[in-house]
């Protein structure tokens, strides 16, 4: 189950950094849009991206959101990648993402397709000042 604080954070307008494992092992890190549902960190991305294909080789990921008022409130996430969704529904809901983060509709072109990756928490922690 994913804790109350960490909810709060994904569901918010919060920003958190998805670190994934590169295939020689070296971590690698982007900042991105972020969502959650009772009990997963719900990311969205493209399927060509390097992230994608780090997390079908090895699902292991943290994530990490930071309180866009306070960036010393934070939560970290360390789990694995359990689900991840494509076709209309990834469509669906990188729109309603850019909503939460920008007011309008995903406007971006999309170069493969999307895709929804649900991480399970394996280890959650909850920093608030």
């Amino acid at each position: 189950m994913l804790d109350e604080g960490v909810r709060a954070l994904a569901k918010g307008r919060n920003f958190a950094a998805l670190t994934t494992l590169l295939p020689d092992g070296q971590p690698m890190t982007h900042v991105m849009w972020v969502d959650c549902d009772d009990e997963h960190v719900v990311i969205n991305t493209e399927t060509h991206r390097q992230k994608a294909k780090n997390i079908r080789r090895d699902p292991r990921v943290t994530v990490t959101i930071w309180d866009a008022a306070d960036p010393y409130n934070y939560a970290e996430v360390r789990g694995e990648v359990v689900d991840t969704v494509a076709g209309p529904e990834a469509r669906a809901h990188i729109d309603d993402l850019s909503m939460k983060y920008n007011g309008h509709e995903y406007r971006n072109q999309i170069q493969s397709e999307r895709l929804i990756v649900r991480i399970k928490p394996l280890h959650q922690r909850l920093r608030t000042p």
